[in-house]
């Protein structure tokens, strides 16, 4: 007898490539991991910083890894090719979901099961039996009015026995049905957030510009090849628009360039408003624009600001963010040097981000000034400048070696913020013949640091660096002139020898000649170390230093290659005390040069001006111009850049959203629960009845719902 190992098998059926597919796109698991892998991406864009230069990125990641993550579509992940064939896959796939088991919950949904067996209730977790003392059409009814009366839905089969069967009704009841139409809901809406992302990102633009053969550009006039169709159904643009003028032409910006996104009216912009706390941060930004419609001749006036957009002819308007919209600004030529002091030097005119302007010629060629901002407003943290525990600077107590701190930022944020508005400051850049441009930015009045004022000139090799500020102190009139005179002084030969003649005379006892003679030329070696006169001596073969001759750092160097370094701490304060006196009576002198009365030492405000005054003179020599543009006066213009966006897939989202927090309640507050009831006569008139109760969720409130239908059941019999 051969057993059933040595039949032959039947061979599986076999299955097409375009049934595995379908099998594999309609799968679950599938939907779910393009899900995780969307939701990775997302991270990583909010991680990344999306749509910034390119030069942010190399300055982050490095050139090599900058060039990876770009190939990969890292700086614009929402639009890239990948992401988008992400999404449409995971659209697909759901969509699949839903139109393969849709209809059997469908069927579900409607289907009570009032067919089952009545031995098959025994097989319940829930379940129960007793005898009601009364007939089975009485039990029938009054147990279907138990149940509508609690929310039940109802159906009831008859039968009536025969071919093995026993006669009697089985009553089926549900309640939570909507738990299945949860899922439909839940799934349906990611597909609708899906669909509505796709239409209302770049997806349409680069399919038109893909079509259109259209061309970005990255800068000048754009041409019909790369203008859209003024009846693009979605996109988001930003439009430029100037106080006093009116556009029409917004820009979006893509990977590769720009493209022209023609509006079918014009926005024109009558006044920009920013309206600002007491401590100068600005609290309400708002433009109010007249929206000029061609086709119909008529206008509209209309606000708008942060958060409350505009919406004309399906475009929203939105308030982005503003810019400087062509400022007149004067900026005033000041040589650091001192020269030229008492003179008028040629004011610059010009217009914020205008026509660069001729500033002088060096050995390379031309040197050009571009003035790139205008902000009348500047919010700084002063908190640390305000402290009043901080011990005042001692050019006694000065590092030689370290001036990195000096030449930091002109106001640091540790500690407590104490926000001040600091005044107008101008930014520009100096652009040599080869191309090559430096960045300033200098604030037009002083700013008080730490009880000083001080005039704030920063400068910056890239603009992804922060500014570094040479702070130069304001004299008793608030300007610069004081600390220019004396920098003029300390240039002049003559005014130095001077200088150490009055300081050596009133320095040494007059009972001891020869130490105002070593006096004399102590001093008269730090002033001409300091100024940069004469350098420290270098050993043979020793290369020239780095950096210009002059400041503390000349002094420092000196120090380090005469001095023994036992004798080095010693000498060095020694020399910053001669240093000290010296550059006094050169203040002095350059004061007394202009008819101006001698400065006390004795008083705070003088020592802590010289005190400054040595630290920023140092510093100027590492100042990498010699002159400096101050402002000098201004017309302010500004522009607001506004977001318009058509997006027709925005109801689609929210809708969207509507169906998904329906359908997570519905999955997960709502418990679907099936009820059986089977009634059949016996033999004394009454009525036996086996239940069941059966809940996709079993936990405590099943059990006590069960116990309360259970009783209820049970008493039918005793109420009226």
């Amino acid at each position: 007898m051969s057993s059933f190992a040595d039949l032959p098998m039947a061979p599986a059926p076999a299955r097409s490539l375009r049934g595995d597919l379908l099998e594999l796109l309609s799968s679950m698991r599938f939907a779910i991991s393009l899900l995780t892998v969307i939701c990775v991406a997302s991270a990583i864009g909010t991680v990344v910083r999306q749509g910034e230069p390119a030069s942010n990125y190399v300055e982050q990641f490095g050139p090599f890894w900058a060039e990876v993550y770009g190939a990969l579509g890292l700086y614009r992940i929402y639009s890239s090719p990948w992401f988008l064939l992400i999404l449409a896959f995971l659209v697909t796939s759901t969509s699949l979901c839903i139109a393969r088991n849709a209809p059997r919950i469908l069927v579900d949904f409607r289907n009570h099961k009032e067919g089952i067996r009545e031995q098959a209730l025994n097989a319940f977790h829930h379940r129960s039996e007793g005898a009601l003392a009364m007939p089975l059409a009485q039990a029938q009814a009054r147990v279907q009015q138990l149940l509508s009366s609690t929310g039940w839905s109802i159906k009831s089969q008859v039968r009536t026995g025969g071919a093995g069967k026993a006669a009697g009704v089985m009553i089926a009841a549900r309640l939570g049905a909507a738990n299945k139409l949860g899922y439909i809901a839940a799934h349906s809406a990611i597909v609708l957030v899906c669909v509505g992302g796709l239409f209302d990102g770049d997806l349409i633009v680069k399919v038109q510009a893909w079509a259109q053969n259209l061309q970005p550009f990255k800068g000048g006039q754009a041409t019909d090849q790369s203008r859209l169709s003024v009846n693009n159904p979605a996109y988001r643009a930003q439009l430029f628009v100037a106080e006093g003028q009116r556009s029409n032409s917004a820009v979006l910006n893509l990977d590769k360039g720009m493209l022209l996104q023609p509006l079918p009216f014009e926005v024109e912009l009558k006044k920009f408003n920013v309206d600002y706390y007491a401590t100068g941060m600005p609290k309400r930004f708002a433009s109010d624009i007249v929206i000029h419609d061609p086709r119909t001749n008529t206008t509209q006036t209309a606000t708008v600001e942060v958060n409350h957009p505009v919406v004309y002819d399906g475009v929203s308007i939105f308030q982005s963010s503003f810019e400087d919209g062509g400022s007149q600004v004067s900026l005033k030529p000041v040589f650091l040097s001192g020269k030229g002091l008492g003179t008028s030097p040629a004011v610059i005119h010009g217009v914020v981000n205008g026509d660069a302007l001729p500033l002088a010629s060096d050995a390379q060629g031309q040197v050009k000034v571009e003035i790139t901002g205008l902000r009348v407003i500047n919010v700084e943290n002063l908190s640390e400048a305000q402290s009043g525990g901080e011990d005042k600077t001692d050019v006694r107590g000065v590092n030689l070696a370290d001036l990195s701190k000096h030449l930091g930022s002109g106001a640091k944020p540790p500690g407590d913020k104490t926000l001040v508005n600091v005044g107008p400051s101008v930014t520009y850049k100096l652009r040599d013949a080869a191309g090559q441009a430096r960045e300033y930015q200098n604030y037009m009045v002083p700013v008080n640091l730490h009880g000083q004022a001080m005039f704030l000139l920063g400068v910056r090799e890239t603009p992804s660096s922060n500014f570094r500020f040479l702070r130069v102190p304001a004299d008793e009139n608030n300007s610069m002139d004081g600390w220019l005179r004396l920098r003029q002084a300390l240039g002049d030969e003559a005014m130095r020898g001077e200088a150490v003649r009055r300081f050596s005379l009133h320095g040494a006892p007059p009972d001891r000649p020869e130490l105002a003679a070593q006096l004399g030329v102590s001093a008269q070696r730090a002033l001409d170390l300091f100024a940069g006169a004469i350098e420290s001596p270098r050993a043979q073969g020793e290369p020239a230093p780095t950096q210009p001759p002059g400041g503390l750092q000349s002094l420092s160097d000196f120090i380090e290659k005469v001095v023994p370094e036992a004798e080095r701490e010693r000498t060095s304060e020694t020399l910053v005390r001669i240093l000290n006196g010296a550059l006094a009576e050169l203040m002095n002198l350059s004061r007394e040069k202009a008819g101006l009365p001698a400065l006390s030492m004795e008083l705070d405000s003088s020592r802590a001006f010289m005190t400054q005054s040595v630290l920023s003179m140092s510093d100027a020599f590492l100042y990498p111009v010699p002159v400096v543009l101050m402002l000098d006066g201004f017309e302010q213009r500004q522009a607001s850049v506004f977001q318009v966006t058509r997006t027709p897939g925005r109801n689609v989202v929210y809708l969207g959203c509507f169906l998904l927090i329906v359908g997570v309640f519905a999955m997960l507050y709502i418990r679907e629960r099936r009820l059986w009831v089977w009634l059949h006569s016996d033999d004394a008139g009454g009525t036996q009845f086996r239940m069941a109760l059966s809940a996709t969720r079993h936990t405590l409130d099943t059990d006590a719902e069960f116990e309360r239908l259970k009783t209820a059941v049970l008493t039918l019999d005793t109420r009226a």
